[in-house]
């Protein structure tokens, strides 16, 4: 279920507080408060916060799981032998024969 949030300016919120706390506590109401017209912050019932807490929890937990499912890149040394690759970079010394300074 999806709750609309109640939107209110920063000045009126400020005026408002306890009425915008009962209207969280008591009413279920998401209130996200105002700068310009951009939100700023949101006010949610401390199980609301409990809740999201835990849903960010278990999506982190997913991506960690899914991460450490993945099987490790091969090497470049084995990806070397694989494909038969015999060239390899080497930096140059500036003399252009291809050997450290």
């Amino acid at each position: 279920m999806v709750t609309m949030a109640y939107e209110i300016p920063v000045t009126q919120a400020r005026a408002e507080l306890a009425e915008l706390i009962n209207r969280v506590v008591y009413g279920g109401e998401r209130v996200v408060v105002t700068r310009h017209g951009k939100p700023l912050i949101a006010l949610v019932s401390a199980a609301d916060l409990q809740r999201l807490e835990a849903e960010e929890a278990a999506t982190e937990e997913q991506v960690i799981s899914s991460v450490s499912s993945i099987n490790s890149a091969p090497s470049a040394q084995g990806e070397r032998r694989r494909f038969g690759i015999a060239a390899e970079h080497r930096p140059h010394d500036g003399n252009g024969n291809g050997r450290d300074a």
